[in-house]
């Protein structure tokens, strides 16, 4: 095989090199100290990346441009993101300061949704020395509308103009910073369906043109960055930065004084609360909070939400395991108290949060439209004494019941997805 001795060629050819050396370096994080070196969670780390691999040029060119944008899905049950929530799907288009556009769709039932348009991404977390999380994400919020505050007509279209000049209603501002479009949307119960959404550039009248040499090997080094990036980053980063991450040195708890729940997070919809948990083959951890009351700015569809997550922060197999839980999944025991149950095995109890087999792991709480924050208590016990340390009332499940709420979550996934 020969080469052109033109400078395009070489341009590709040197891309190309560059990004295969990039991935053979984002492959050797699958080993870092943050990850346990038992076998399921090496080759768990070897997924997460290869998951993230397969939307990377996706992100880095097929839907780049933002005069032809395109609305690209960040998590499906096949793959994740660090931090990513079981419970939530993850959109974004990018987007300019320099056009107008129309985002068109059909609200779903889902309780939650918040679209958001994203700013600039600062080398360094504004107000401090750390360094943004990797692209495509480290970028401020600049506006954003809530699913409550979008007008649609009687069979739930709607259209909502960005950019531009002001409007009354369904219209969101953007600035010469502009980048991005980030959508979130958040289920409670199963059978929730999600908002179609699509978006287009006003005044598109010709075809995109094909990418250049120059483009294809601009976006080599986009998305050899991207999977060195997120690699390097989760979860040490999220440590280091975040205020509702908590580290390693507060294990299995959720530390009172790590929350994230400032004037971002309230543009964000949201409050936030983490654990990093640990537990042996024969242990199992016990979760307690309070059952909160609906706040009255909740009434925009906020609830609570809990999902679990590898060492490396991705969400766990939310397809086929019960490894998150909302209000109208979850028992309450009679005392007011939700108790969720960590375990390697099928506890029996209802609110049961598979470890999938992982000895480390990160559970994380969300409450959306509210800056309220919960107590957490947390308990390591003994797998065969879980009995002994939960009221005799906890909801139990049958193995027949486990496996229909099993096929509720599959299914009802499947048509949160499109599956």
């Amino acid at each position: 095989m020969a080469y052109g001795d033109g400078t395009d060629d070489t341009a590709l050819k040197t891309a190309w090199d560059s990004f295969c050396e990039q991935l053979k370096h984002a492959g050797m994080s699958a080993f870092k100290d943050a990850n346990p070196s038992n076998p399921l969670q090496r080759a768990d780390a070897f997924r997460f990346l290869t998951q993230s691999l397969g939307q990377a040029f996706d992100l880095a060119l097929e839907t780049r441009d933002p005069a032809f944008p395109q609305i690209h899905r960040f998590t499906t049950p096949t793959m994740k993101l660090g931090g990513d929530l079981a419970d939530f799907t993850y959109r974004q288009a990018w987007i300019s300061g320099d056009h107008v556009y129309r985002l068109s769709g059909k609200r779903g039932t889902a309780r939650w949704l918040n679209v958001t348009v994203q700013g600039p991404r600062p080398e360094k977390i504004p107000g401090t020395q750390w360094p943004s999380l990797h692209e495509p994400f480290g970028d401020i919020p600049e506006a954003n509308l809530f699913g409550h505050q979008i007008e649609t007509d009687a069979d739930g279209r709607f259209e909502v103009t960005i950019g531009g000049p002001a409007r009354e209603k369904n219209w969101l501002p953007t600035t010469p910073d502009t980048r991005k479009l980030f959508i979130r949307e958040a289920f409670d119960a199963f059978g929730e369906t999600p908002t179609t959404l699509t978006i287009e550039r006003t005044g598109m009248a010709t075809p995109r043109p094909l990418p250049s040499p120059a483009q294809m090997a601009e976006a080599m080094g986009w998305a050899g960055n991207f999977v060195t990036g997120l690699m390097r980053d989760w979860p040490e980063h999220a440590w280091l930065t975040s205020r509702g991450v908590c580290d390693p040195a507060s294990l299995n708890m959720f530390p009172p004084d790590k929350a994230a729940n400032d004037a971002s997070d309230a543009k964000r919809g949201r409050m936030a609360a983490h654990m990093v948990w640990h537990l042996e083959p024969d242990e199992a951890l016990i979760v307690e909070m309070d059952w909160p009351e609906q706040a009255p700015e909740q009434a925009g569809g906020g609830f609570w939400l809990f999902g679990m997550g590898g060492a490396l922060m991705g969400s766990m197999d939310f397809l086929h395991r019960p490894v998150s839980y909302t209000p109208a999944r979850t028992k309450v025991d009679e005392d007011g108290v939700v108790r969720l149950v960590l375990s390697h095995r099928d506890s029996g109890v209802h609110n049961w949060l598979d470890t999938q087999g992982f000895s480390d792991g990160n559970l994380t709480y969300r409450n959306l439209m509210s800056q309220q924050p919960a107590t957490f208590r947390t308990r390591r016990v003994k797998a065969a004494d879980l009995p002994n340390h939960l009221p005799p009332t906890t909801a139990k499940v049958t193995p027949d019941e486990r496996a229909a709420l099993l096929l509720e979550r599959y299914r009802a996934i499947k048509l949160r997805f499109g599956l």
